[in-house]
């Protein structure tokens, strides 16, 4: 347990960031899901659109909130981009 001021003040402050950056990861798995199930179930080509924009969305603000890494969103998108093809 924090025993100093500032350490308890860092421990709240990391369980904090903690729920934000769950709470972005948790976006951005869902929007992927939702995006691969519209693919499964053949939706309209636009409609898979608007779905894979939304995707690459929450993936570019994860990456820009360092949530995840910059080449991990490249990796995501490119994957989800040659599902469409």
């Amino acid at each position: 347990m924090a025993i100093k001021k500032s350490a308890k003040k860092a421990a709240r402050r990391a369980l904090k960031n903690y729920e934000v950056n769950l709470m972005y990861k948790i976006a951005m798995k869902k929007s992927i899901k939702n995006f691969l199930k519209a693919i499964e179930s053949k939706k309209e080509e636009k409609d898979l659109l608007s779905l894979l924009n939304k995707a690459y969305s929450t993936i570019d603000k994860a990456a820009k909130k360092g949530i995840i890494k910059k080449q991990n969103a490249a990796r995501k998108k490119s994957r989800l981009a040659s599902k469409v093809a």
